[in-house]
């Protein structure tokens, strides 16, 4: 099962990552947390190649934590699993008893796994039931969601997380249609997103129905709201020294990312103020500059790299 982990999962802009956190990783024990364990396969690089480090790995879903926990079983008890949503990220620290850490990774969106495995409804290329629970456990799927929610509402979803230009009328076809025989199928919800949306040729990126996809799953993991929780308690545990990196997959995540770092790196002091107030001063410095990509050798070998967006950023030493 452990050599499946690998085969499931390439992990996006490692030799970049691990470049990134490396000046941050010091000292006789250093910890960092990877945020987004998926199949675990940055975190078995950052244990292959800090031979002192610590990992503590959380992710939502139980199948992939349980995967990793087998993946990375070898490194005993540098390598710590939690079963955790990432905006519990200072409870699960406190847990530990961990007061800072020597770094931050978050891989952020669905694993290959996830798109992969039928079952989890992610995909709109596989036949399967609309579940798209990042946690198959908990919450409701997104079915639930198509069922319950009036035309007004999945508008707004497929809108705002979707970026979708025919939201309203996709949104009215569910409603009218649902009347008729729950949607509960990608192959139904396929067919509804393909009568509406007008067929331009040579000009469809993807099948038409990918953003209602993207929408869908964002609503029912709640990802945007986890994300915007999640980073400032990651930038507060960094040690002086320490980085932060994020890679997202879409606009809205690396808005929300850019946001936080951008914030955490700008002074709070009044502007018209020659001094810096006390304790009001940046608390990061941007490492990148804008956003990095992945380049053409790992976009030939790993094609989901295509859509990572990396920004970085390192925790400053408190001002007086």
């Amino acid at each position: 099962m452990s050599n499946l982990s690998s085969e499931l999962h390439r992990p996006v802009m490692l030799e970049r990552c691990l470049e990134l956190l490396k000046p941050g990783i010091q000292g006789n024990s250093p910890v960092v947390v990877d945020a987004t364990l998926g199949l675990g396969g940055h975190t078995e690089a950052l244990l292959n190649s800090f031979a002192n480090l610590r990992v503590v790995g959380l992710d939502r879903d139980p199948v992939a934590l349980e995967l990793a926990t087998e993946r990375l079983a070898s490194f005993g008890s540098r390598f710590t699993p939690v079963l955790a949503v990432y905006d519990e990220f200072s409870e699960v620290l406190e847990e530990l008893a961990i007061e800072q850490i020597d770094g931050a990774l978050f891989d952020l969106g669905v694993s290959s796994m996830q798109l992969d495995q039928r079952d989890r409804g992610f995909a709109y290329a596989q036949e399967a039931p609309l579940d798209m629970r990042m946690d198959q456990t908990s919450g409701r799927t997104a079915a639930d969601l198509l069922a319950t929610l009036d035309v007004e509402e999945l508008t707004k979803i497929f809108r705002d997380f979707g970026e979708e230009r025919f939201a309203f009328p996709i949104a009215k076809k569910i409603v009218a249609q649902r009347q008729l025989s729950p949607i509960t199928s990608s192959a139904q919800l396929n067919e509804i997103v393909e009568s509406v949306v007008p067929k331009a040729p040579g000009k469809q990126s993807g099948h038409p129905a990918k953003r209602i996809y993207q929408a869908l799953r964002i609503a029912v993991n709640e990802e945007l709201e986890v994300l915007e929780r999640a980073l400032p308690q990651a930038i507060e545990a960094l040690r002086p020294g320490a980085a932060i990196v994020v890679m997202s997959y879409h606009s809205l995540e690396d808005q929300i990312t850019k946001d936080a770092l951008r914030k955490a790196a700008t002074s709070q002091s009044p502007i018209e103020l020659p001094v810096e107030l006390p304790g009001m001063g940046p608390t990061l410095s941007m490492i990148t500059k804008g956003v990095e990509r992945a380049g053409e050798t790992e976009l030939s070998n790993n094609p989901r790299a295509a859509s990572a967006r990396l920004r970085a950023a390192k925790k400053l030493e408190k001002s007086a």
